[in-house]
């Protein structure tokens, strides 16, 4: 029987997500170099289409492609995670209490969270988490603002992948997506939005705390 060559855009999709998934996992991480020929020989392809998915990996942000350097994962700071979350503070509440008001029924969370407490490893827990992220956003009636917030997604997620390796922090966050899911299902689109703001900034001043924030023992001076 005849093997049928896979279409060269299909292993540009094949890489592309494969290469994807490690970064966003932590398998590869900020400031790892990404070798053309490395990955070609990894995938069993040739070298465009692993050209044309880093290029792409390049337009949403997850690599920076250099003249000297190379392609590298992208590195991960205090500024590019506050640029990042900043957007999701923005949108992503609003984009939920849409959702909430139109009735949406939410079962995608609620799998997604069931997933995220059965994880098996960090990787299938993250990417759960994303998903459960998304299925809030998803139905709310306008897709540019959905489509906004997909384009930042992966870089939230490399914010996320970044700040679990040093500080693994699941249950907190898992307790707070139940309740964020809890007062969107009880049809409370305010409290719900509310509690997904209140997530979203306590994480990224959590993993990356700002230098105006005062110490924890200063309020009891």
């Amino acid at each position: 029987m005849t093997s049928v060559p896979i279409p060269i855009p299909s292993r540009t999709q094949f890489v592309l997500d494969a290469i994807k998934h490690r970064i966003l996992t932590g398998q590869l991480t900020p400031g790892q170099a990404l070798v053309e020929t490395e990955l070609a020989a990894q995938f069993g392809v040739s070298k465009t289409p692993v050209r044309e998915a880093l290029k792409t990996l390049a337009g949403t942000g997850l690599v920076v492609m250099s003249q000297y350097k190379g392609v590298t994962v992208r590195m991960v700071d205090a500024d590019m995670a506050r640029e990042v979350y900043d957007v999701r503070l923005l949108l992503e509440p609003e984009a939920l209490r849409r959702s909430v008001r139109r009735g949406a029924l939410l079962d995608a969370a609620r799998d997604a969270l069931t997933r995220a407490d059965a994880a098996a490893d960090t990787a299938e827990r993250s990417l759960a988490n994303r998903e459960f992220h998304r299925a809030l956003y998803l139905p709310c009636g306008n897709p540019l603002l959905s489509r906004m917030l997909d384009e930042v997604r992966d870089q939230a997620a490399l914010v996320s992948a970044v700040a679990w390796a040093t500080d693994p922090s699941w249950d907190r966050e898992a307790a707070e997506h139940r309740e964020i899911l809890r007062l969107a299902l009880d049809g409370d689109a305010d409290g719900a939005a509310r509690a997904l703001h209140a997530h979203i900034a306590s994480f990224v001043e959590r993993a990356f705390p700002s230098d105006t924030a005062p110490h924890p023992e200063e309020g009891h001076r």
